[in-house]
């Protein structure tokens, strides 16, 4: 039987190491969905191409400490590149590369992927993207779901080609995958219907003829000598030091921790960089933001040098005052320094080869710290105090902080954590503590609704011996997580561990739009906007082959949580959660809350002015306000 180009698309797939395609059928991509049927590569399909796109997001995000396009090959080449004595034939291999793809049809089904792919761009996640359109004779002429698919995808790839031949197939999908490698984003690689069709037919070198291989590595990037002298004095003359770890840090985890010590520096993450620091350290003072730690404010606003370690986070407000601090700024990308602080020494380069470079530069006696180092720890035992003591506190219906404060208690070792957009957010970043083999991720630059089972599904396809917990309200539920609990209910039984827990914020509420209203506005909640129907996830969880549990009361929590971490099947929790519990800024100023009461008086809500002023006066009396 004759190979089409559809049968090479699938092979040089595998051949690249790709090992599960996720999507939505259609008639687009008939052709291809064949072709990964006779090569039995794994076809994972959603309920809709969005949640689709998202897993192969989710799936590239989970899998960043394990395959090539991490930092850990570039790890390798370094230690290679200082040991010369190291034998050539025991230098690191080449590995593959289990990339996240995903395949959708023409017209629609390209459209809803997009939104996933703006998740990839935004949080530098390579993705590649197979997208059918209609045979090429038909294009330009208004036809059926047809789509200007290259400008549709213009501004979101950092790679886009149509495939219009046979013998171009080959080269465009290594240069796709190439592209999104190396860039650490999304890659669209579209084939019209017909030329799937074709016979196979390979680049011979001949005259526009261009063969490829699938071979790759990422460039080992370093800072010069010079700027790591100029960081390492900057540092040594500086007494209040902040370190803000980003993702960027995934695999330089034990050089912030050292560095760290070193300096008496204080430790900061972003909210992708929150997975990646022993938050139990006394140094550490959390995530930044607006969803952050009263600790993270309070360091960030008061030192004297800020070291940004991978991140490009974008709540420039929590940032210190610019001029306040001097900054260094350790980052792969010359593009992302000084993107967010002024910056005084660039360190474009891997992170984990940075820090050990500065720490070696240290060569003056150490600075005395000691008043800083006291201060930072006070901050941060202040913060944890206040996290016990808001989970506490008594509301209508259940605590959401209490809820995520439980769960740090239970949660298992290697858990992987997937997060939809919300208030589960605040709570995550402030009640979750993280064992040390656990992972966590979301949608987090981008904030799109929708995203949480998807990645719950794709973190537990990547690695079905690992417990999965997604954190999720029932306004992302209600978006799309709801469809794809039918995923789960489909998929369950081939699983090795079961155990997938989704816990539902189920308060009837888009609650984080309801705050920002009232925070940037001063507008009282609108509930035609704001109100959500209660939809049963519990019975919809059995109905489905799953279990199903309501939690309306905090006593319940701890027996809860047990309950749906030793199920012999997926769980869904839908918790009865208060909405009114406020998601204040770390350190909000009398304006910020003025708005915020403002808003609640004009809704006539007491209950939540009560709860607000509660709030406030606890974070007062412990902060020393």
């Amino acid at each position: 039987m004759s190979r089409n180009v559809a049968d090479t698309l699938v092979e040089r797939l595998t051949q690249w190491g790709v090992t599960r395609l996720f999507g939505y059928s259609g008639d687009g991509i008939n052709t291809l969905l064949g072709a990964v049927r006779r090569a039995e590569l794994p076809f994972i399909q959603a309920r809709h191409e969005e949640s689709a796109g998202f897993m192969a997001v989710a799936h590239s995000k989970y899998g960043l400490g394990q395959y090539a396009f991490g930092s850990s090959v570039a790890d390798d080449a370094l230690e290679a590149r200082n040991r010369p004595d190291v034998a050539e034939d025991t230098q690191p291999e080449e590995r593959g590369v289990d990339l996240g793809v995903v395949a959708a049809t023409q017209g629609p089904g390209a459209i809803h992927l997009v939104n996933a792919l703006y998740d990839a761009k935004l949080d530098s996640v390579p993705v590649l993207a197979i997208v059918g359109q209609q045979n090429r004779p038909a294009l330009g002429s208004g036809y059926q779901q047809e789509v200007d698919l290259n400008a549709l995808f213009a501004d979101v790839a950092c790679y886009r080609e149509e495939v219009t031949t046979a013998v171009q197939l080959v080269p465009v999908l290594d240069r796709a995958i190439r592209s999104s490698l190396a860039h650490s984003g999304p890659a669209v690689v579209i084939v019209p219907h017909d030329v799937q069709q074709q016979e196979e037919s390979l680049p011979a070198g001949k005259h526009a003829q261009i063969p490829t291989s699938n071979a790759w590595r990422p460039s080992v990037t370093v800072p010069d000598a010079e700027a790591l002298n100029r960081a390492a004095r900057l540092l040594e003359d500086s007494e209040r030091i902040v370190f803000l770890v980003g993702q960027g840090a995934r695999h330089a985890q034990e050089q912030v921790r050292s560095l760290a010590e070193q300096l008496d520096a204080a430790v900061v993450t972003s909210l992708l960089g929150k997975p990646y620091v022993d938050e139990s350290a006394p140094n550490v003072a959390g995530v930044m933001g607006h969803l952050g730690t009263t600790a993270s404010a309070r360091v960030l606003s008061e030192c004297d040098a800020l070291l940004i370690i991978g991140s490009n986070d974008p709540w420039t407000e929590f940032y210190p005052e610019p001029g306040a601090a001097r900054a260094i700024q350790i980052d792969i990308s010359a593009a992302r320094v000084g993107n967010r602080y002024p910056v005084e020494v660039a360190l474009v380069g891997d992170a984990g080869f940075s820090l050990e470079a500065l720490k070696i530069r240290l060569t003056r006696p150490a600075a005395d710290r000691a008043l800083w180092r006291d201060l930072v720890e006070r901050e941060v035992l202040s913060w944890r105090t206040l996290c016990k003591e808001r989970a506490r506190m008594a509301v209508h219906g259940v605590n959401p902080e209490a809820v995520v404060a439980e769960l740090s208690s239970q949660l298992p070792s290697a858990a992987q954590i997937a997060l939809d957009v919300g208030s589960c957010v605040y709570w995550y970043a402030r009640q979750l503590r993280l064992p040390p083999d656990a992972s966590a991720q979301l949608c987090s630059t981008l904030a799109s609704m929708g995203g949480g089972v998807p990645y719950g599904v794709a973190a537990k396809l990547l690695d079905d011996k690992r417990p999965v917990v997604v954190l999720s309200g029932d306004g992302g539920m209600q978006m799309a997580g709801n469809a794809e609990l039918v995923t789960i209910a489909e998929r369950w039984k081939q699983w090795d561990d079961p155990r997938l827990v989704v816990c539902v914020f189920s308060n009837g509420d888009l609650a984080e739009v309801s705050w920002e209203q009232r925070e940037t506005e001063g507008d009282p909640r609108f509930k035609e906007s704001q109100h959500l129907p209660r939809f049963p996830l519990a019975n919809y969880a059995r109905m489905l082959g799953l279990a199903g549990r309501v939690v309306t009361d905090d006593s319940d929590l701890a027996e809860a949580w047990a309950w749906a971490l030793q199920a012999d099947r997926p769980a869904v929790l839908e918790v009865h959660s208060d909405r009114d519990m406020p998601l204040l800024p770390p350190l909000a100023d009398e304006q910020v809350l003025a708005k915020m009461r403002a808003g609640l008086e004009k809704e006539a809500n007491s209950q939540g002015l009560d709860l607000l002023n509660a709030y406030v006066a606890l974070e007062d009396s412990l902060e020393g306000r």
